[in-house]
């Protein structure tokens, strides 16, 4: 978000009769310059009633095996932790709780069930349809997510923009895509006119297959993996209940040595070539999965169906030389499945080019090992490294990895990824995405991203090119992200350099070289978020930041909202040039202590461009005022 357009975030909330525009309306408040999120409870031609609610995950459990650091037993009562995810029982909204300190945001613990192991990772006589873990009992009917407040509207739609959340693209739609039960985000502006309609979910059976909050593959998230919205639409979303990966043009499930052979299909939910069970390994071969449609997008996020070559059942695939290509929608070059099975590829190309198609994909627990790769993506929800549900381990060494979508960044991690030596850029979408307990570590890469202003799901809440965050989805474990950097270059050519929200995260960057060409944007932005996509609760989905700087060279202002806190260490020879300042959370959330814990050790430097306010300072290095001041939570002022 940009600077500028920060301090427009505060919105009021009154009580009062209002006719906005040309739009019937019967409420009891006044949603001038909101967006809300709504049920719809009957609707009578285009006349629609409403009831107004908050989209809020189920209880949490009971035990607290899964704290994030600082939630339980800490001296600082007001350390903040990140929300459960919703796959599990563990869905309860963050800050839910009560706590003897106001102040205090403790989110829900993870179950000590295992409800985050891969999907079927137990092996079964179908190969094709596997039985992932059963859902917890209190999984929801599906609408659970979904909190009725006071509020009802009736709302007239005759001459309303319209739209329906179809996958990780947003359509034009009509009534006819309104109907009971359907979740609706109803935008206002700021004289109270309707200005769109969103449908995010069409009825209580178009959601996730586990009866989570899911985005139509399951995903929730903004890139790479899915709408933001987090919701199952109608039409092949929502998962087939099990691990369900279609069919198989050939399917190599013996130890074997293949050379120079090539591999095709045209065919629907199929993958061009499937390796399960085997140790395989592929020489120059070719592979196209030139056209067939995916049915279900989840099980061809999750579960490999529609890909060009799938590696499933505990396979070990050792892949040279190869050329891989597909133009199917859902169709993923390289897919790696489920715990125990290993795809090691190297000097190989990839290219795909429709919609959720990434370059390489791993998800169930599985490991990929990719060398020296050539990766192009071009449709949306596509990155060139790409995992989901279960995630995995990823390693990369060398290459170049460019996507071209929208929501599509070069890496999208719900796994543990490490790439080196390698070049990623996403040339329409932010550069990278850590989701969740999750890792990306870049050892002397080149990253760039140019994430739009307009297009992509998420750039209604914040252009970025870094992107850590927890999206409720259940596709990555709530706990700590981490993303690490040494040496290389990170560029953004639109928007802030790192953007945090809805989790806990560390931050370590040596000897970078950080270039951000928007002048408006910021270095940090650790803020909550208006929770329009299901990434928490608006008020307490604040975000948890260490961010240590070591020899490192930083610019640009960082900023820190009221529910959110940072801790920012210089160490070595870094220097800072910039502002710091904690702001008010948009959504009137409940303030937490330490927002913004500034330490500068011995041998670096911080810079003022303006005047501070932070909430306390240790400075055993040198801090160069510039005219400018430090303000402190207890009121001192520091300057020259």
């Amino acid at each position: 978000m940009k600077k500028r357009q920060l301090f427009l975030y505060a919105l009021s909330l009154s009580v009062s009769a209002a006719a906005f525009g040309g739009v019937s309306v019967f409420a009891d408040s006044d949603y001038s310059s909101q967006t809300i999120t709504a049920k719809v409870t009957d609707i009578d031609g285009s006349s629609v009633d409403l009831q107004v609610g908050e989209l809020n995950p189920p209880e949490k459990p009971d035990d607290n095996s899964n704290a994030a650091p600082g939630s339980e037993g800490s001296a600082d009562s007001n350390a903040q932790t990140p929300p459960e995810k919703p796959y599990d029982n563990s869905n309860a909204a963050p800050g839910s709780e009560g706590s003897s300190d106001s102040n205090a945001q403790t989110p829900p613990e993870k179950p000590d069930d295992n409800s985050n192991a891969a999907p079927g990772s137990e092996s079964s006589a179908d190969s094709n349809a596997q039985t992932p873990p059963e859902k917890p009992d209190d999984a929801g009917n599906g609408m659970d997510f979904f909190t009725a407040g006071d509020d009802t509207l009736t709302l007239d739609f005759a001459d309303t923009e319209i739209l329906v959340e179809n996958g990780n693209d947003t359509e034009e739609g009509s009534l006819d895509d309104i109907a009971a039960d359907s979740i609706l985000s109803i935008e206002f502006d700021e004289n109270g006119d309707v200005t769109q309609v969103t449908v995010l979910s069409t009825h209580p059976d178009d959601m996730g297959g586990n009866g989570e909050i899911g985005a139509p593959d399951g995903s929730g998230a903004p890139n790479g993996n899915g709408a933001p919205g987090g919701f199952g639409a109608p039409g092949g979303f929502g998962g087939s209940g099990e691990v369900t990966q279609g069919d198989a043009a050939t399917t190599i499930s013996e130890d074997s040595t293949v050379s120079d052979e090539t591999y095709t299909s045209t065919g629907d939910d199929e993958n061009a070539v499937r390796i399960d069970g085997a140790t395989v390994t592929l020489d120059g071969i070719t592979v196209d999965k030139s056209s067939g449609s995916s049915s279900n997008t989840e099980d061809g996020d999750f579960y490999g169906m529609n890909a060009a070559l799938l590696a499933t059942g505990g396979a070990d695939v050792t892949i040279t030389g190869a050329t891989v290509t597909s133009s199917a929608q859902n169709g993923n070059g390289v897919f790696s499945y489920g715990e125990g099975t290993t795809v090691t590829i190297s000097d190989s190309t990839i290219t795909t080019t429709a919609d959720n198609s990434g370059g390489i994909q791993t998800t169930g627990g599985a490991t990929t090992k990719a060398s020296g790769l050539t990766v192009d993506t071009s449709g949306n929800s596509a990155a060139a490294i790409r995992s989901d549900r279960g995630g995995g381990t990823v390693n990369v060494n060398g290459g170049t990895y460019t996507s071209n979508g929208y929501n599509s960044p070069a890496v999208y991690s719900t796994a543990a990824i490490s790439v080196s030596d390698a070049t990623l850029t996403a040339n329409n979408s932010e550069a990278l995405v850590i989701e969740g307990q999750n890792s990306i570590t870049l050892d002397n890469c080149d990253v760039t991203g140019n994430m739009s202003n307009t297009e992509g799901t998420s750039s209604d809440e914040n252009v970025h090119n870094v992107m850590i965050y927890q999206s409720m989805s259940g596709d990555a474990e709530v706990g700590t992200s981490s993303f690490t950097m040494n040496g290389g270059t990170l560029t953004s050519n639109n928007g802030d350099m790192f953007y945090v929200t809805n989790t806990h995260c560390t931050i370590d960057l040596t000897g970078v070289t950080l270039t951000n060409n928007d002048s408006d944007a910021y270095l940090l932005n650790v803020t909550g978020n208006s929770a329009s996509h299901g990434w928490g609760t608006a008020g307490s989905n604040g975000a948890q930041v260490e961010f240590t700087a070591d020899d490192q060279t930083l610019e640009g202002d960082i900023i820190v909202d009221s529910i959110s806190t940072l801790a920012l260490t210089l160490s070595g020879s870094s220097s800072f040039t910039g502002m710091i300042n904690i702001t008010k959370n948009a959504d009137g959330g409940t303030a937490v202590d330490d927002n913004a814990v500034v330490t500068v050790e011995e041998g670096s430097t911080w810079t003022l461009i303006g005047d501070c306010t932070i909430t306390s300072l240790t400075n055993n290095g040198t801090i160069d005022f510039n005219g400018h001041t430090i303000t402190l939570a207890d009121g001192t002022v520091l300057g020259e």
